[in-house]
């Protein structure tokens, strides 16, 4: 029998957030650290510290948060809760989407990047009516080895515009 996860942490954002950033669902290793992109090989962290100049890679949770807010960045994922196998993103099933609507209803969201091919059809597909708001934007996994930072730096860097 499958086993259903919940997501394990709420969603960082504030009613000055003005772009929001979509996974798909955390990873083992970002469940187990209790934050997004816990893993150190993703490389979320060090791109947002090329586009902004900043240096999220080196803080704490709690400062990486605060610094988002300060950035007007709002970071969640599609995924309320599925079945996943590891940290596979083709693997998952039984998926209860998050209640993007309601999260971004008070806010100066006018952008959803997602983050990963997953993350954007997931997101299209529980959010017909926020497709166009959707950019989709290569995912910073290890597991997309094909992406120098650099070439996911060119892709990303219009989170900044």
């Amino acid at each position: 029998m499958k086993e259903i996860i919940v997501h394990p942490f709420k969603p960082i954002i504030n009613e000055e957030s003005e772009i929001l950033v979509l996974g798909s669902f955390p990873s083992v290793v970002s469940r187990s650290n209790d934050f997004y992109y816990g893993n150190k090989k993703n490389r979320f962290w060090r791109l947002l510290d090329l586009i902004y100049g900043t240096n999220l890679d080196l803080l704490s949770n709690m400062e990486k948060k605060n610094k988002l807010l300060e950035i007007h960045i709002a970071i969640y994922d599609v995924v309320y809760s599925c079945s996943i196998v590891g940290s596979s993103d083709s693997s998952i099933e039984d998926v209860i989407y998050s209640d993007i609507n309601s999260l971004i209803k008070n806010t100066k969201i006018k952008k959803i990047y997602c983050n990963g091919k997953t993350a954007y059809n997931l997101f299209i597909t529980g959010n017909p009516n926020l497709k166009a708001m959707a950019v989709y934007l290569p995912s910073t996994s290890p597991a997309n080895a094909a992406f120098s930072i650099d070439k996911l730096y060119s892709e990303w860097k219009i989170i900044r515009a």
